[in-house]
């Protein structure tokens, strides 16, 4: 498939005679990139799957309301995150779960996902990242999985560049801890 820039694939989707097309495209581009931010949150392959899914849904009905004010690609994530949380808040309720047991609730998810193929080391780095409030462990998967800039991030969080900083050192700082504590 040809690479499309972000205003030629916006053109596409925008034209009814080429939206269908446009969005096999979309769906192409996009999904191996969501898919590992999503499944970075929740854990579990199916689950992120499922996600994905409501997350393509979800931008197929509402690209039309899309104004172009950010990059289609932070539109997406956005879409991706706030999708997460909801599932994740969602699953908290169904199973009782409190916030203080979530680490436990999602290292459990991890442990039990069949497609997850970590070492320990995998699984310690997991267990750390999972120990950090939501918003600090968000910010450190995004900078330290995908490399994602700053500026890219404060798009898509609405959160200002220092605070995305300074939430990222935090973050650092108790995956350290951690780890050297569990040595």
């Amino acid at each position: 498939m040809d690479k499309y820039s972000e205003e030629q694939l916006l053109e596409k989707l925008r034209d009814p005679r080429t939206q269908r097309q446009g969005f096999a495209i979309l769906v192409s581009e996009y999904s191996e990139r969501l898919y590992w931010q999503i499944r970075k949150m929740v854990l579990s392959h199916e689950d992120t799957n499922d996600i994905l899914q409501d997350v393509f849904i979800k931008a197929w009905i509402n690209i039309d309301n899309f104004r172009g004010e950010s990059k289609l690609t932070t539109w997406l994530y956005r879409i991706a995150i706030n999708e997460s949380i909801t599932f994740l808040n969602k699953k908290r309720n169904q199973n009782n779960v409190s916030v203080d047991d979530e680490n436990s609730f999602l290292l459990n998810t991890l442990e039990g996902d069949k497609y997850f193929d970590g070492d320990e080391a995998q699984k310690l780095l997991q267990q750390a990242i999972l120990t950090l409030p939501d918003k600090q462990r968000l910010v450190f998967q995004m900078k330290y999985f995908d490399e994602m800039k700053y500026e890219d991030m404060s798009e898509i969080l609405g959160t200002s560049v220092g605070a995305l900083k300074a939430s990222y050192h935090h973050a650092v700082k108790k995956i350290e801890n951690f780890l050297t504590d569990s040595n």
